[in-house]
């Protein structure tokens, strides 16, 4: 797979984030779109050693689209300039939580896992009652080496620990959190380096697995909203 193509499509369309350039350069977008998917087919095969969970996915399944929606936004480019993936056991739907990709050029590419969205309540309801119940789980899985060398849980986060939760409890700084996540940077160079990078990859996310299935206990019962 040619990740520098991807890098290099990506580049041209945040220079030319217009619908007449994205519509001229369709054969580049389907070249970097097909570099992109096997990547994912790459990631799935390797993570399937140890989480079966995500075997039957198909890359197409997994990415978002670039189109975005600005009837609401202050910019009005119509085009993301990344491409972005979540190889989860539901396919992209945010729970169960997965593994994220977001390959965007400067250096702002980068590795996630963990519950991004912070607007379903009932999520972030469970997963703090779920800490809340096993705070000695939670410290196992996020203070073990291979977890703590490369992460920082992220998340947004309350000022104070919500009513309803004692604001002694040993993990009182994460149940102010409503969304709890993951980041792993990665620069161009190791983008375009190949094998190094599908092996780093691998490796990164593996490493989140323990804090993908704390999360996904806590979500076992999660039911996402239906569409109006």
């Amino acid at each position: 797979m040619d990740i520098t193509c991807i890098l290099d499509y990506l580049t041209h369309l945040e220079q030319n984030n217009s619908r007449e350039w994205y519509h001229a350069h369709k054969e580049e977008y389907k070249t970097a779109s097909a570099g992109f998917e096997a990547l994912i087919r790459e990631l799935i095969f390797r993570l399937g050693e140890t989480d079966s969970s995500i075997l039957h996915l198909e890359p197409k399944d997994l990415t978002f689209r670039l189109t975005r929606d600005t009837r609401f936004s202050h910019d009005k480019s119509p085009y993301n300039t990344a491409f972005r993936a979540h190889i989860g056991p539901m396919g992209k739907l945010p729970v169960p939580v997965g593994y994220y990709l977001m390959i965007k050029p400067g250096g702002r590419s980068f590795l996630g896992g963990g519950l991004f969205a912070d607007m379903f309540k009932d999520a972030t309801a469970m997963v703090r009652d779920y800490i809340a119940e096993h705070p000695d789980q939670w410290e196992a899985v996020i203070t073990a080496p291979a977890f703590a060398e490369s992460f920082t849980v992220l998340g947004t986060s309350l000022k104070n620990v919500p009513a309803g939760y004692d604001k002694t409890h040993p993990q009182a700084q994460y149940l102010k959190y409503k969304s709890w996540y993951l980041e792993y940077p990665i620069s161009d160079a190791l983008l375009c380096s190949g094998e190094k990078f599908t092996e780093l990859a691998a490796r990164v996310f593996t490493q989140m697995q323990p804090f993908n299935r704390f999360l996904n206990t806590a979500l076992a019962d999660f039911k996402m909203p239906e569409r109006p």
